[in-house]
C-alpha cells in the first residue's frame, strides 16, 4: 500500500505543478490576446485556473473536484494557450520604451 500512496502523492504534486504553470501562463498573456484568439476573457481563465490550483492543493486526487480542475487545466493548455501563442507576439505582455507611440517608437521626425 505504501507504493500506491507514494504514487498518488507524486501524482498530486504533478497536478499542482501543472495547474500552477497554466495559471502563471494565463497571467503573463495579454488581455487582448484572448479576445483576438476568440477565447473567453483573461479574468475568466484566471479564475478557473486559480480555482483548479486551489482545489488541487486542498482535495485528495481521487475526489471529484480535482478531476474537474484537471479538465479545465487541460482545456486551457491544449485549446486556449496554442491559440494565443499563434498570435503575433505570442500573446505575451511587452513593455515598450517611454518614447513608443501608438504606431511604434518615436524617431524625432527623421
Amino acid at each position: 500500500m505504501q507504493g500506491f500512496a507514494g504514487f498518488m502523492w507524486l501524482l498530486s504534486i504533478a497536478l499542482i505543478i501543472f495547474s500552477g504553470f497554466a495559471l502563471f501562463d494565463a497571467a503573463v498573456r495579454r488581455e487582448d490576446a484572448y479576445r483576438a484568439a476568440d477565447k473567453k476573457t483573461k479574468p475568466f481563465w484566471m479564475i478557473v485556473l486559480a480555482l483548479a490550483f486551489v482545489v488541487n492543493l486542498l482535495f485528495p486526487i481521487l475526489s471529484f473536484l480535482p478531476i474537474i480542475g484537471l479538465i479545465a487545466t487541460i482545456v486551457y493548455m491544449v485549446d486556449v494557450r496554442p491559440a494565443i501563442r499563434a498570435l503575433p507576439g505570442g500573446g505575451r505582455s511587452r513593455r515598450g520604451s517611454s518614447s513608443d507611440g501608438p504606431y511604434g517608437p518615436w524617431n524625432g521626425g527623421r
